[in-house]
C-alpha cells in the first residue's frame, strides 16, 4: 500500500500509507504539546503550521538519509530497486547485497553521517536566526529539526538490524571472520538481546510510571528490531545457500506448453486437473506468447470457460516476468519476492528455455542447508 511520487538519482521514491499517519502524529504532538511549552504565546493555527512544516522537513531529512545509502550503493555498482518511506522512517531496497564488508560499512555509515550533517546545517541556521531575531516560527522549525536529525542519526547507530548500526556491526564482524553468514548470525544475536532490553524497558515504563504511550512505543520499536533482525538473517541464509548457483542449473527444462487456441475448460480438464503445475507457457510455432495460471482460470466465470480461449485468459508476453538462464538463483528469488509471483520463465529473447518456480528455489535452499553445502 504505497504510492510512487517520482524519481531521484534514477531511483523510484515511494510513500507508504503509514507515513501519513506519522505526519499527523508528529504535527499533532508538536502543536499540542512541545511547541506551546517551549514557545508560549502563539496561536493554535501557528502551532499547527509549525508542526506541519517541521513534519515535512523531518521526512525530507529521512529521504536524504536514505538517498545517501543509495548513492554509495549505486556508485559501487549495486542496483537500488526503490526507496520507500514508511512508519519507522525509510528503507533503500537493494536488488543484491554488498559484495564485501567494507562497502557494507560505508553504505551503512552514510545515513547517520548525513543526518548529523543536516543537523549541523540546521543548527547553524537556528543559531543565526536567533542572533538576527528571526520570527519565532522559523526559529522553532530550525531548532526542532536540528535536534531530531541528531536523534535520527544516533538512533540509527544502535547496533541492531535493520538499523544502520546493525549493518556496521555485521560489516565489522564480516571483515574479521570473512564469513558473511556467521557475521549475520552474531549480529542478529546482538539485535535480539537489544530488542529484549527495549521490550522490558517499555513494560517497566508502563507499569512503574503509567507512561503508556512512550512505553508502548519502546515495546513496538523493540519488536520491530527483533523482527527486522530475524528477517535479515533468513534472507542471508537463503542467499548464501544459493551462492554460486545459476538459474540454468535448477530450472525445469522439459515444459508442458499450451496452445493459445484451446478453450479454458479444456485447459482445466487436460492440464490443471491432471498435472501438478500451477501455470503453463502458452506457445505457438515455438514462440512464447504468454503464460496461463490458476489465477487466469479463476478470472473466467465457469459458464464462459467453454467459449473463452487460453489466448483470452493468458498473461501476454509483454507482461511476463522473465529471467536469463545465466542469472543467479539468488536474483531469481529476489525477483519472485519483489513481484510476488510463483514462477519465472527462463527465456532467450522470445524463445522459452525453461521455468523456475518459488518451489524449485526453496527445495534447493533446503537441500543445501540440510547437506551443509
Amino acid at each position: 500500500m504505497s504510492a510512487n511520487i517520482g524519481k531521484i538519482l534514477g531511483i523510484p521514491i515511494r510513500i507508504h500509507w503509514t507515513l501519513w499517519l506519522v505526519f499527523l502524529l508528529v504535527a499533532w504532538s508538536l502543536a499540542d504539546g512541545y511547541l506551546p511549552i517551549v514557545y508560549p504565546g502563539l496561536g493554535a493555527l501557528t502551532y499547527w503550521a509549525i508542526g506541519a512544516v517541521s513534519a515535512l522537513l523531518l521526512f525530507i531529512s529521512v529521504l536524504l538519509h536514505e538517498l545517501s545509502h543509495s548513492y554509495i550503493a549505486k556508485k559501487n555498482g549495486l542496483p537500488i530497486a526503490r526507496i520507500t518511506l514508511f512508519f519507522f522512517g525509510g528503507v533503500s531496497e537493494m536488488s543484491e547485497e554488498p559484495k564485501d564488508a567494507g562497502l557494507e560499512v560505508r553504505m551503512a555509515l552514510a545515513g547517520p553521517l548525513t543526518s548529523f550533517a543536516i543537523a549541523g546545517v540546521l543548527g547553524a541556521l537556528w543559531y543565526v536566526s536567533r542572533l538576527v531575531s528571526a520570527p519565532v516560527p522559523i526559529i522553532a522549525i530550525l531548532g526542532y529539526n536540528a535536534v531530531i536529525n541528531v536523534a535520527l542519526g544516533a538512533f540509527n547507530l544502535v547496533p541492531a538490524f535493520p538499523l544502520d548500526g546493525g549493518r556496521v556491526l555485521r560489516g565489522s564482524l564480516w571483515g574479521r571472520s570473512k564469513n558473511l553468514l556467521k557475521a549475520t548470525r552474531n549480529a542478529t544475536r546482538v539485535s535480539e538481546a537489544l530488542s529484549l532490553i527495549m521490550i522490558a524497558a517499555g513494560l517497566l515504563l508502563v507499569v512503574a510510571t503509567a507512561d503508556i504511550f512512550n512505553g508502548l512505543w519502546i515495546i513496538f520499536l523493540g519488536w520491530f528490531i527483533r523482527s527486522g533482525a530475524e528477517t535479515s538473517l533468513k534472507q542471508t541464509e537463503m542467499t548464501e545457500a544459493l551462492h554460486g548457483i545459476s538459474v540454468g542449473d535448477i530450472m525445469t527444462r522439459d515444459l508442458l506448453t499450451v496452445s493459445p487456441d484451446i478453450s479454458v475448460q479444456k485447459l482445466v480438464t487436460d492440464y490443471f486437473l491432471i498435472h501438478p503445475h500451477g501455470g503453463y507457457p502458452v506457445v505457438r510455432n515455438d514462440k512464447l506468447e504468454g503464460v496461463v495460471t490458476m489465477s487466469s482460470v479463476r478470472s473466467i466465470p465457469a459458464e464462459k470457460r467453454e467459449m473463452e480461449t487460453v489466448a483470452q485468459a493468458m498473461v501476454p508476453y509483454e507482461r511476463i516476468v522473465t529471467i536469463s538462464p545465466n542469472a543467479s538463483a539468488a536474483e531469481a528469488l529476489q525477483k519472485i519476492a519483489e513481484k510476488n509471483i510463483g514462477r519465472l520463465l527462463v527465456t532467450d529473447g522470445d524463445r522459452i528455455l525453461g521455468m523456475i518456480t518459488r518451489g524449485d528455489l526453496m527445495k534447493t535452499i533446503r537441500t543445501r542447508q540440510d547437506l551443509s553445502l
